[in-house]
């Protein structure tokens, strides 16, 4: 099977694979310190033995606590010893759990905490990096890049951060902005896909005009 048939029946696949955040009937049956974390509640956080404790889909209390921006209770998670680069059951980490959400403030606080932009997430393989350029987050993608995010990594389905922009994107000014701020930091354009197809190639066969230009 080559590549474009695994990206296209992964691609299918996406909303089954994508982040799980915590459902509300989850949120109710927690106790311990994944009900402090989803709360808010740092006092109890401090109190509690089992800050690395796991839910039924392998989130600790400080993925609950990202997921639901509660910054005060990531800060006490983390003091309290928190892992700040663990991965739930789906790969996902603080840092791409804020970046797919487009959430600064969460994402800037994650990396303060020692949370690392250069993990390998997702069964995609991928990066934060590369999810945020997806989804033509751009001020996420350039908060990555300054914290070190590694510009040319190719996930599983044979793409990186910039062919994701095109190839995910729909070509619109949020993705041109990403695919600039790429280029910009020094993403490689020449980098192609699993079928040796560049970036450029992906954006003239979409008539991705500003993107064209962009590449060239």
């Amino acid at each position: 099977m080559n590549r474009a048939v695994i990206a296209a029946a992964l691609l299918a696949a996406m909303p089954a694979m994508a982040q799980i955040p915590p459902s509300p009937a989850e949120v109710q049956r927690y106790t311990g310190a994944h009900r402090a974390a989803a709360s808010g509640d740092v006092a109890h956080i401090k109190a509690s033995p089992t800050v690395d404790s796991r839910d039924a889909h392998g989130r600790t209390p400080l993925h609950v606590a990202a997921y639901r921006r509660k910054h005060a209770a990531m800060r006490a998670l983390v003091d309290a010893g928190a892992d700040p680069n663990a991965l739930e059951n789906d790969r996902y980490d603080i840092v791409t759990i804020a970046a797919v959400a487009d959430d600064l403030p969460t994402l800037r606080l994650a990396l303060e905490l020692g949370a690392s932009a250069k993990n390998v997430t997702s069964r995609y393989d991928g990066t934060a990096l590369i999810a945020a350029a997806h989804l033509g987050h751009a001020e996420v993608v350039r908060t990555l890049i300054d914290a070190g995010a590694p510009l040319d990594h190719v996930n599983n389905l044979g793409w990186t951060a910039l062919i994701e922009s095109i190839v995910l994107g729909d070509g619109g000014p949020r993705h041109v902005d990403t695919l600039k701020a790429l280029l910009d930091a020094g993403a490689d354009a020449s980098v192609s896909d699993g079928n040796g197809v560049t970036p450029l190639q992906h954006a003239q066969r979409r008539g991705y005009l500003e993107m064209v230009k962009a590449l060239k």
